[in-house]
């Protein structure tokens, strides 16, 4: 069997943003390349409010999916076009932002607050797109009972169970992996020519060739073929401690554009983000009406 190796562990570190939210930021800017087309994800776990109930007040987006999951707590959202919901246990929203959308995450007070955001790179055709939400309620998302693992599948397909969603723009294979203690799991439905990582949420995981390095949770771990361009797929394998393992697993096609990042924009080139910044200051940013 061939396998792909663990050739990165992104760690991440502390930050704060929004109004006032603490997070563990895993992915960013110095991560494009090789996580390509997935730009940013920020962990988050905490049983203190104060670390999040500030939340995330009214800000822009342009050219991204951003795809909010929660394990536990609960986020209420609204934007600019009269959009608003709730986010609770086991549940996500997939926002495509588009040509451009304003909106906020309020985060409220929970025994626990734990999940993630992952920001997803939209094709350079389709960044001027006509914003969109996808919210997936835990009634919504298949469950693959295995001897040792419960895997959830958030969007895409696993073991030819279908799950629920499929991103339009980027086919995201995104899945919920809760492994037993001591149990190895092997994978191997992704393509050689797509990336993949896991996201490691809670206990421990050994992904290094041997199974016997571990790794704590709130840390990406990027597995590449040895050979990148082939179609077939080659095979993931990690096991879990003494804990067990909760962790997401993420897969897509490169898009292999260049990217011009401005905070929550994301463009192709320094003159498309100049101008979603001057739009934003002239009151032209929105191109999606209400009702359309």
């Amino acid at each position: 069997m061939k396998r792909r190796n663990a050739t990165q562990i992104i760690r991440g570190k502390s930050a704060v943003d929004g109004a006032g939210v603490n997070l563990r930021r895993v992915l960013g800017p110095g991560n494009i390349r090789s996580f390509d087309p997935f730009l940013m994800l920020d962990g988050f776990d905490s049983t203190d409010p104060n670390d999040y109930v500030k939340g995330f007040p009214w800000h822009p987006h342009r050219g991204i999916e951003t795809i909010t999951y929660l394990i536990e707590g609960k986020i209420e959202h609204g934007d600019s076009l009269g959009n608003e919901g709730v986010i609770g246990d086991l549940e996500c929203q997939w926002m495509t932002a588009g040509s451009g959308i304003i909106h906020q995450e309020m985060p409220k007070a929970s025994a626990r607050m734990m999940g993630c955001q992952l920001w997803v790179n939209m094709p350079a055709k389709d960044k001027m797109s006509d914003p969109a939400y996808g919210d997936i309620t835990k009634e919504m998302v298949a469950v693959v009972e295995e001897e040792s693992a419960e895997v959830r599948i958030i969007s895409g397909s696993y073991k030819g169970v279908e799950g629920h969603f499929e991103g339009k723009y980027v086919k995201v294979k995104y899945l919920d992996v809760k492994l037993a203690p001591d149990t190895t799991w092997t994978y191997s439905e992704t393509p050689n020519d797509e990336t993949l990582f896991i996201y490691l949420l809670n206990g421990t995981l050994a992904a290094n060739e041997s199974l016997n390095e571990f790794e704590n949770k709130a840390c990406a771990i990027l597995f590449t073929s040895s050979e990148s361009e082939s179609s077939t797929n080659e095979s993931l394998v990690v096991r879990s401690g003494n804990e067990g393992a909760r962790f997401v697993l993420l897969a897509a096609k490169p898009l292999k554009e260049p990217v011009a990042w401005g905070g929550p924009i994301v463009m192709n080139t320094n003159e498309e983000l100049n101008l979603a910044f001057d739009e934003l200051d002239k009151g032209t940013f929105i191109k999606f009406a209400v009702g359309k």
